[in-house]
């Protein structure tokens, strides 16, 4: 396949980086030593949607490493992933849904990621055998929806792909099948390229397990003619496609560009599911993070330029309890209703805090 050889031209060095853009030696040695300990791995595409004129261009701000990635504040498991993992790979937070964690690659290295302890990096939390997974799911009947993530499971061949898909269409109680994948994003050749992998969507999708993608468009910018042409394959094979976006700070923090995002989205059939609060990641809450008061009101007004269909997302902190819906903002307190919980009992509930300006995280708050 064209596009496993593409990725071995990937920009994973300060020279191969240095090709477009300008370093000093000590932002070189710094990158270096950022590099050393999360990797970076940026696609050709990707790195060519960047403007390099704009110091301040959204795509390069995700996707280069920066100095500000030394500041340590934070966390590297902001939402409980380790108390919810029943093997290696496998994670059970919600009852009706079971989280694999198929791989530690990507086909590019967000630096906002929040697996950031794992990705591109020796993991033992990676799932070591599928059977054992897909075994406990068969046990546990409450199940009703997998998510394979990572990782990017895209970056997986087609041949393992077939392997997950075939032995989870044969679980009775599953409905849906999922993929959280930023390829479309990052590298949408791996889709347009793949033939089998399109077909294999459309063989199951329409007769077995429904396959839904779950990916990550944050900026207008990164909907191209080539990322429109993967979803439009996507769609044509039977397959479903949402789309989770992180509030980051530089990228679209600011209701023009994140209700632009949200139009862009459904004009090309992809469904706005979240939008996620930036978690505080170490090496991440620093500069990506926008305090909770602010975000809130970036939505809210963004909201107010959408349509009934680009404004069906909820705005969301993925907290170690569950997912909290962020509701509103009244006086000096915020409202916020848990959307899902590791406690079934707790769903639904809604509650309030006391606000702090500065407060990013629910954590935060008093």
């Amino acid at each position: 396949m064209r596009w496993k050889e593409e990725l071995k031209n990937n920009i994973c060095t300060t020279e191969q980086l240095k090709v477009y853009m300008q370093m000093s030696p000590k932002q070189e040695k710094r990158l270096r030593k950022i590099i050393e300990r999360h990797p970076m791995s940026i696609t050709r595409y990707y790195i060519s949607l960047i403007d390099w004129d704009n110091p301040d261009d959204p795509i390069r701000r995700m996707i280069i490493p920066i100095e500000d990635e030394l500041n340590l504040s934070g966390s590297y498991d902001t939402s409980g992933e380790h108390e919810n993992t029943k093997m290696p790979g496998l994670q059970h937070k919600y009852p009706q849904t079971v989280l694999i964690l198929s791989t530690n690659r990507c086909s590019a290295y967000c630096r906002y990621c929040f697996r950031k302890r794992l990705v591109g990096l020796p993991s033992e939390e990676i799932l070591h055998r599928f059977s054992k997974a897909a075994n406990y799911i068969e046990k546990h009947t409450e199940v009703n929806n997998v998510l394979v993530s990572g990782g990017d499971p895209f970056h997986l061949s087609t041949r393992i792909l077939t392997k997950f898909i075939e032995r989870l269409s044969r679980i009775s109680h599953l409905d849906f099948i999922r993929f959280g994948s930023k390829t479309p994003v990052t590298f949408p050749h791996r889709i347009l390229e793949d033939k089998k992998l399109l077909t294999l969507f459309k063989r199951n999708s329409l007769k077995d397990k429904r396959i839904y993608v779950v990916t990550q468009f944050n900026h207008p910018g990164e909907i191209t003619d080539i990322s429109k042409d993967a979803i439009d394959s996507l769609l044509v094979s039977g397959v479903v496609v949402n789309n989770q976006s992180v509030l980051l700070r530089g990228v679209n923090d600011d209701p023009d560009i994140l209700s632009l995002l949200q139009r862009k989205l459904v004009s090309i059939g992809v469904n706005p599911y979240y939008v996620f609060q930036c978690r505080p990641v170490k090496r991440v809450k620093h500069h990506f993070q926008v305090p909770l008061h602010h975000g809130y009101e970036i939505v809210e007004q963004a909201r107010k330029k959408l349509d009934g269909h680009s404004k069906r997302f909820k705005y969301i902190i993925a907290h170690k309890t569950g997912k909290i819906e962020i509701i509103a903002i009244k006086g000096n307190e915020i409202y916020f209703k848990q959307h899902q919980a590791k406690d079934p009992e707790k769903i639904g509930k809604f509650f309030k805090r006391r606000l702090n300006r500065t407060a990013g995280w629910f954590d935060d708050l008093n």
